[in-house]
């Protein structure tokens, strides 16, 4: 599939540069070529600047699985995902650190999420047999990953309020309904898929006991001021992260561990994978920035607008459709469209809150899928892309149907 989706990039591409030639468009071909090498340095810059998240975090993680705290966090959800992931077994040091980073994701803590998610796909990746194709249970958390539900999405809020936006923070429930609506889809397409069933009385607790939660939140952040609510975002996120930090020290500590050492040994493997990382972050890059220099990306748009302008339908979306095109490929040219979509047409326009509707709620998914497979070393992703790129769309139509439903 990967190798499917690669070629098919560079073939758009090819495409798109050989019709711009011919309307003598030459200027394509310096931009194609810059996007090679920018896309290149991007690679190494991104790896690179892992390099001291993953130290860290592997580090920590190796202290908290030693002080039995990770073990403890998987005890609340391996009930739930034991029954959508039956080939791992209970108990399993997986359920831990997929815990720690679905957790994180919610709360929107990006810089731990991804090196909790990277030690969940190595987790996993020790009960794969077969070492190049991925299993079932890092298939449904990539497509986790690549969907999950973000509780407070606070940098949209950040980037409305610098777009000078009256209520920054009016998008919160749009973006919650919006993000949860892809999240069930990608479930439900590795449910089929996989054939799990989700009808279990265990599984629909949870569900039951996190839409519960959700609702109880909203009901609360909406009783509070945009300014308020990135406070008490804030708040939250710091001090669930210091809280386990000194958990995860001073527990393994009080247990006289080898605190230090035990550090250094995760910590150790932090930097291997970063540097394993590159490759498969060039490789995806480079196809990205291709098809997006090319005016690949344009062509799909402009034959978009050419296909649905006789329906006579509401077109007002297809103003903001760049960033949500552009998200599943790259964060950076996704968040770059979004920002001008808000500039070009306001911030508080329908368009402009739109693309803050695509930009939370959904996810960079072949950026993560090149990360997280990447760094055990996974060629072939089954259905990974299939569910995730389900997810994304499911994402982008209920965006759309929802903005139209809260802001006319």
């Amino acid at each position: 599939m990967l190798n499917r989706i690669w070629f098919a990039l560079f073939g758009c591409a090819a495409i798109s540069v050989a019709l711009q030639l011919v309307l003598g468009q030459y200027q394509v071909l310096a931009e194609v070529v810059a996007a090679c090498f920018s896309m290149a340095k991007l690679s190494a810059e991104i790896a690179l600047g892992l390099v001291g998240v993953l130290t860290l975090w592997l580090g920590l993680m190796r202290l908290g699985e030693a002080s039995g705290m990770v073990g403890l966090f998987s005890r609340l959800t391996e009930p739930f995902l034991s029954r959508l992931m039956p080939d791992v077994p209970r108990g399993h040091k997986a359920y831990g650190s997929m815990t720690m980073n679905l957790t994180a994701n919610a709360l929107g803590l990006d810089n731990a999420a991804t090196p909790l998610g990277l030690k969940a796909m190595q987790d996993l990746q020790s009960l794969n047999p077969s070492k190049e194709s991925a299993t079932n249970a890092q298939v449904l958390f990539l497509v986790l990953n690549t969907s999950s539900v973000t509780l407070i999405p606070v940098t949209i809020f950040l980037y409305r309020a610098q777009q000078g936006a009256a209520d920054p923070a009016d998008v919160f429930l749009p973006i919650l309904l919006t993000t949860c609506c892809s999240t069930l889809v990608g479930l439900l397409m590795v449910a089929w898929l996989q054939k799990l069933k989700l009808t279990q009385t265990v599984v629909l607790g949870y569900l039951a006991f996190a839409i519960a939660a959700i609702g109880a939140l909203v009901m609360y952040l909406l009783t509070l001021t945009a300014q308020q609510i990135g406070q008490v975002s804030t708040i939250m996120g710091n001090g669930i992260l210091l809280a386990l930090i000194f958990a995860f020290v001073l527990i393994a500590g009080m247990k006289k561990l080898p605190v230090y050492e035990l550090f250094i040994e995760g910590a150790k493997q932090g930097f291997e994978q970063s540097v394993r990382l590159i490759p498969y972050l060039v490789a995806m890059l480079l196809a990205i920035g291709v098809f997006r220099a090319s005016g690949a990306l344009d062509s799909v748009l402009q034959a978009l607008v050419w296909l649905l302008s006789p329906t006579g339908m509401d077109l007002r979306f297809i103003d903001a459709l760049p960033t949500g095109l552009m998200k599943p490929f790259s964060g950076s040219g996704s968040r770059a469209l979004m920002l001008e979509t808000m500039q070009h047409h306001g911030v508080d326009s329908f368009s402009g809150r739109l693309a803050a509707l695509f930009q939370g709620s959904t996810e960079t998914t072949f950026y993560v899928l090149a990360v997280y497979f990447g760094s055990v070393g996974l060629r072939k992703g089954k259905h990974a892309i299939a569910c995730g790129l389900s997810a994304d769309a499911a994402g982008i139509v209920a965006a759309i149907v929802i903005a139209y439903w809260f802001y006319g």
